[in-house]
């Protein structure tokens, strides 16, 4: 039934929370898992330059793939100043390898599933929706952060946007609640 599910993680504990199920699935239907991590490019003023018909804008590709030299491949830093202004290649080193770290580390807790890890920038939802048309996904399973209110709407929910577009279904996993703080009164 599922030979392809997509686990879009930020490495935060709401996206954690959706691995036990995601892995269950996988060994039920002996399923590769997709690791996808997104920079987002709004954060750190990049956008996807990888205009090849092989994958969507802005795919890094598998992390084994030696041949990438930057974040978001390619020589030229001419053309890619955004709000950052001048040479900011240790930063993209940076977030390149915090990005790497965080699917490494999530492809690990899937210890005895086949996985694939994969590093992507731009809009979050979007290069979700993209991967799953692009890697023909069959499932997407994915944490949400449980935000409600106020927080839901100025902050806005990736998973949400997902869920509403997404032309294959998506299984969603809440974080559970934190316990709340305990106060010692005073006597």
């Amino acid at each position: 039934m599922y030979t392809d599910i997509l686990f879009p993680t930020d490495g935060s504990s709401g996206a954690s929370a959706a691995i036990e199920h995601a892995r269950d699935l996988a060994e039920q239907y002996d399923a590769t898992v997709h690791v996808l991590h997104v920079v987002n490019s709004s954060y750190i003023g990049y956008t996807g330059d990888d205009d090849s018909e092989k994958s969507p804008s802005g795919m890094l590709g598998g992390l084994s793939d030696e041949t990438q030299s930057g974040m978001l491949g390619g020589d030229s830093d001419e053309t890619r100043s955004g709000m950052l202004g001048g040479d900011h290649e240790d930063l993209r080193d940076e977030v390149r390898e915090r990005a790497v770290e965080i699917v490494e580390e999530v492809e690990r807790q899937f210890e005895g599933v086949e996985t694939e890890g994969i590093v992507h920038v731009g809009e979050p939802y979007q290069v979700i929706l993209a991967y799953a048309d692009h890697a023909d996904i069959d499932l997407v399973v994915m944490g949400t952060h449980g935000r409600r209110g106020v927080d839901r709407y100025l902050l806005g929910s990736v998973t949400e946007k997902v869920v509403r577009v997404s032309d294959v279904p998506v299984v969603t996993v809440r974080k559970e609640a934190e316990p709340p703080e305990t106060v010692d009164e005073a006597t």
